[in-house]
């Protein structure tokens, strides 16, 4: 005879959860309708996990808890999950590290957007593991659950992310700390594609030592952070107010990212991301107050892709950033340097108007190779990039950029330098007395530099001179009091207009 409670399990696995095999399985999960209480308005169901075995069975949560949890039982661990009253595509559901109903606006708004809400009462370890197979393997839920961990949940939901980094989708930490060991293991889900969202009060005291590290380190493994630091706030109040931006935030995030590697046969690349390290000041009028925000969720974020070599040392090989949207004819830059961490805003502009930044492989002692730098245009050209790039340069790199656009004239549409030094590694010969070879293919010049660099008479200056008794096409922006090193946030648009002008054509 079938009991009404097993009747209640059939319909609730098939139509909310839609598990036929769990459904048919009598010795699987049941969610008892007695035990079901409501929290913030959607259906909550506890449940108790033994402590030594780990088997997982209903409970009867006192309704004098409320939406909270009060009640501890010795040897069980109290387990939670709530049902949104329309499942999203894929099951999606959130993991509370610490802190049961604790500023839940985040949880109550992706409830709303068909997400499940899931807790359980322990640190990580055996326990966790047996509450997410519960939930993924005869649930059914999504194997990649988002995170959200505030203050003791960050050290709770980074131990668990760390030690199973293909388990999880993304992590919001809410002024966390962290282990050391799960900072010593941070790498791993930066490989996994992990990403990640810290909110913090500009004065709490676990600021300076867990979050500006981990996000510094996890800028310079390639990986997305964005931090939101609340001006004039301590380690209270968590999370915001109005929790749609974390929610969308959680929302994109938990959805599989996007992969557009080189397709170039028989060779491996790593992948990473390329964005804006600067910051953004918006004034949140429910909180009142100012937040000093960046990272990826404030600014583009651009895929980028390092190739494997079978190096010892770990040497990459060629870098490609791809644009969001490739302009028409595929333009790319040809980039004399490599491509460090922190970003060009040069590089950034030309990447929001489609181009893509190659960087040119240096696997030898000797320094950049003429043939390395024919091979890997030779490899775009024929995989459909444009058969004129743009060649980019700063310092002695521009020196490099000269000299393959000399040996390559006809291949060349532009060469960009900031302070330029026009010697080279890759040949003897003066490159200031081939500049003609340059004029006859009608490459145009636009040099950025520093009133102040010693280098500017004897190279742009000269140049730029020589550029015009040969006829040629230069320009040159000299920023007044500045050395070798210039910065100006109108430079990129200057820059820009000048490349789009004389490479698109």
């Amino acid at each position: 005879m079938v009991t009404k409670f097993a009747k209640y399990f059939m319909t609730v696995t098939t139509s909310l959860l839609m598990l036929p095999a769990a459904a048919q399985n009598p010795s699987g999960p049941t969610l008892d309708s007695t035990a079901k209480t409501s929290w913030h308005g959607f259906d909550r169901f506890d449940f108790l996990m033994d402590s030594a075995d780990f088997s997982i069975r209903p409970f009867h949560a006192d309704p004098g808890e409320g939406t909270g949890i009060i009640k501890q039982l010795p040897g069980r661990f109290r387990c939670v999950i709530v049902y949104p009253k329309k499942i999203a595509p894929g099951s999606p559901w959130s993991w509370r590290g610490r802190y049961w109903d604790h500023e839940p606006q985040t949880e109550v708004e992706l409830l709303r957007r068909g997400f499940f809400i899931a807790y359980i009462m322990s640190d990580p370890g055996k326990s966790w593991d047996a509450w997410y197979e519960f939930l993924t393997g005869k649930h059914g839920l999504s194997k990649k659950p988002a995170f959200i961990g505030m203050s003791k949940g960050g050290v709770n939901e980074y131990v668990w992310a760390t030690m199973n980094p293909e388990k999880v989708s993304c992590i919001y930490a809410d002024n966390p700390a962290l282990y050391p060991e799960s900072m010593q293991r941070i790498e791993v889900l930066a490989t996994n594609d992990v990403p990640l969202l810290h909110v913090c009060g500009s004065f709490d005291f676990l600021l300076d030592q867990h979050t500006l590290v981990l996000e510094n380190l996890y800028h310079q493994l390639g990986g997305r952070i964005s931090v939101m630091i609340k001006e004039g706030t301590a380690h209270h109040p968590h999370s915001l107010r109005d929790p749609s931006l974390i929610a969308d935030w959680i929302e994109k995030s938990v959805q599989a990212a996007q992969n557009n590697p080189p397709a170039f046969n028989g060779m491996k690349f790593r992948k990473s991301y390329y964005y804006s390290f600067r910051n953004v000041y918006n004034y949140l009028p429910l909180e009142n107050e100012y937040v000093t925000c960046r990272g990826p969720l404030f600014f583009p974020c651009y895929e980028r892709y390092d190739q494997v070599t079978e190096s010892t040392w770990g040497i990459t090989g060629m870098t490609m950033i791809v644009p969001l949207k490739p302009a028409p004819g595929k333009p790319w830059v040809f980039r004399a340097d490599r491509i460090g961490r922190e970003p060009s805003d040069f590089d950034l502009a030309l990447l929001a108007n489609g181009f893509y930044i190659v960087a040119a492989p240096v696997l030898a002692q000797a320094g950049p190779l003429q043939k390395e730098w024919d091979s890997l245009y030779n490899l775009l050209a024929s995989n459909g990039f444009s058969k004129k790039p743009v060649l980019e340069g700063t310092g002695t790199g521009a020196g490099e950029a000269y000299a393959w656009a000399i040996s390559n004239s006809g291949h060349v549409s532009t060469i960009f330098s900031v302070n330029p030094q026009l010697r080279s590694l890759q040949t003897k010969t003066s490159l200031f007395d081939r500049l003609d070879t340059l004029v006859h293919a009608g490459i145009s010049l636009i040099n950025v530099c520093g009133s102040l660099d010693p280098l500017l008479k004897e190279n742009t200056l000269a140049v730029e001179k020589r550029y015009a008794e040969l006829g040629g096409k230069m320009k040159v922006i000299i920023h007044e009091g500045q050395g070798h090193f210039v910065s100006d946030p109108d430079d990129p648009k200057k820059v820009i207009d000048f490349i789009l002008q004389n490479s698109l054509q």
